[in-house]
């Protein structure tokens, strides 16, 4: 009998994976998850960003949005996620054809965090 038997009592065939050397728990919360970031669930797919209705986002306070973010903004007591563009006037993109761009300032629409993460349900 060989040193590596292919079947050895009930065993499934196949080579141990490089990676199980490795391997140890993985914490979401550590790794995705700080003190000032929120978990909000997508009410309206934005499919140009590729979120579909009832994708998780994971949006962080603390970081500062800048041009071409990704952000939660609180806009006339709702909040909608949408691309912020800073120039040539500060503003969220419209999320799509009929939808109107919002701007952004005092009594406008107002950041509220910057989208980290998305979390897709399949």
């Amino acid at each position: 009998m060989s040193e590596y038997p292919l079947v050895s009592r009930g065993e499934t065939t196949g080579f141990p994976s490089p990676a199980e050397d490795y391997a140890g728990p993985v914490s979401l919360d550590r790794e995705l998850l700080g003190p000032a970031v929120f978990v909000m669930r997508a009410g309206v797919p934005l499919p140009a960003e590729g979120i579909g209705a009832g994708d998780e986002l994971l949006v962080d306070r603390s970081l500062a949005p800048r041009d071409g973010s990704l952000v939660v903004a609180s806009c006339d007591g709702e909040l909608l996620a949408r691309r912020l563009r800073l120039r040539p006037r500060p503003r969220l993109e419209a999320a799509g054809p009929g939808c109107p761009e919002v701007p952004v300032g005092p009594g406008a629409a107002e950041p509220w965090g910057v989208v980290t993460v998305v979390i897709r349900h399949v």
